[in-house]
C-alpha cells in the first residue's frame, strides 16, 4: 500500500482535548498559527474560553469553537463530537491529549483513583476516536498523546503507565485498522515537558507528605521542555503521518532502555532520574 500523503493542516478542522494549558493549548497555538480551525476541549471552563479567545484574536479569519466538557463522563465524548459537527460540519483532525496524573504506588492507590485515572487517560481516547471515526474521510489523521511512560514503568507509576501503555497498543492497532481507509494515526511519547500535570496529579491516601515533596521535586527537575517546543515536534510528526513521536532526550534513552534492559529498566531509570534531581 503506497503512503499516505502529508496531512494538510491549512483549511482542516482539529479537535484537541485537554486545550486549556499545557501541550494541549500550544498545539491549538501551532495548529491555528498554521491554518487551521479548532474545536478546543476542556473541563476548564474559565481556561478554555481564555485560549479560544487568544487564539480567535490572533486568526479571525479561523473559526474556534470551545466545548466545556468533563471526559471522563461516559457520554461526553459522542456529545463533544456532536457538537463539533454542528458547529463546523466536519473533521478532519483529532488529537487525544487530555490526561490526568496519581501519585503513588498501587499499593497506596485506590481502585476509585484507578477508575478516575483510566476514565481520561485510556477510556477517553477511545471514546473520542469512537464517536469521531464515522465522521472522518480519507486524508484524516488521529493523534493520540501516550508518554514517556508509555513506553518505559518506572515505579510509582504502575496505573499512569497502564493507561499509557494502553494508549500505545491501541494507537498502533487503531494505524494498521485505518490504513485502507487512508486515515494517519500518530502515537506520541513526550518526556519532561513543562506542564502542570505532576503539581496537578491527584494523591493516593498511602502517599506520605515526605513522598510526595520528594517527588515534585524530582519532576521539577525532570520537566523542562517548553510545551511550545513540544506541539512544534507533535505537529510536524503529525503531518507527516508517522507512527511514533519520541520528543525530549530522556523519551529516546527511555526508549534504548526498554530495548536494552526490557525487565531491568526501571531501577534504571529510576537511579538516572534521581540523580538528576540531586536525590
Amino acid at each position: 500500500m503506497s503512503r499516505l500523503a502529508d496531512y494538510r493542516v491549512d483549511g482542516g478542522v482539529a479537535l484537541v482535548t485537554g486545550a486549556a494549558g499545557g501541550i494541549g493549548a500550544a498545539l491549538a497555538e501551532r495548529l491555528v498559527r498554521d491554518g487551521s480551525n479548532l474545536v478546543l476541549v476542556d473541563r476548564n471552563r474559565e481556561g478554555l474560553e481564555a485560549v479560544a479567545e487568544q487564539l480567535r484574536v490572533r486568526r479571525p479569519d479561523r473559526q474556534v469553537t470551545a466545548i466545556t466538557a468533563d471526559l471522563s463522563e461516559r457520554d461526553a465524548a459522542a456529545d463533544v463530537v456532536a457538537q463539533a459537527l454542528a458547529d463546523q460540519d466536519r473533521l478532519t483532525l483529532v488529537v487525544n491529549n487530555a490526561g490526568v496524573a496519581l501519585a503513588g504506588r498501587f499499593e497506596q492507590v485506590s481502585m476509585d483513583d484507578v477508575d478516575w485515572l483510566l476514565a481520561i487517560n485510556l477510556r477517553a481516547v477511545l471514546a473520542v476516536t469512537s464517536a469521531a471515526l464515522p465522521h472522518l474521510g480519507p486524508g484524516a489523521q488521529i493523534t493520540n498523546v501516550s508518554s514517556l511512560f508509555g513506553i518505559i514503568a518506572p515505579v510509582g507509576n504502575s496505573v499512569y503507565s497502564a493507561s499509557k501503555f494502553g494508549v500505545r497498543g491501541f494507537s498502533m492497532s487503531l494505524r494498521a485498522e485505518l490504513a485502507p481507509r487512508a486515515i494517519g494515526v500518530t502515537a506520541v511519547h513526550p518526556g519532561g515537558i513543562r506542564t502542570a500535570i505532576a503539581r496537578s496529579a491527584r494523591l493516593g491516601a498511602g502517599v506520605s507528605a515526605a513522598e510526595w515533596e520528594a517527588g515534585l521535586k524530582a519532576f521539577d527537575k525532570f520537566l523542562v521542555m517548553p510545551p511550545q517546543d513540544a506541539a512544534r515536534r507533535i505537529v510536524d510528526g503529525t503531518v507527516h503521518r508517522r507512527p511514533r513521536v519520541l520528543i525530549g532526550p530522556e523519551a529516546y534513552v527511555g526508549d534504548i532502555l526498554a530495548r536494552l534492559a526490557p525487565s531491568a529498566h526501571a531501577s534504571v531509570f529510576e537511579y538516572i532520574a534521581r540523580k538528576r534531581a540531586g536525590l
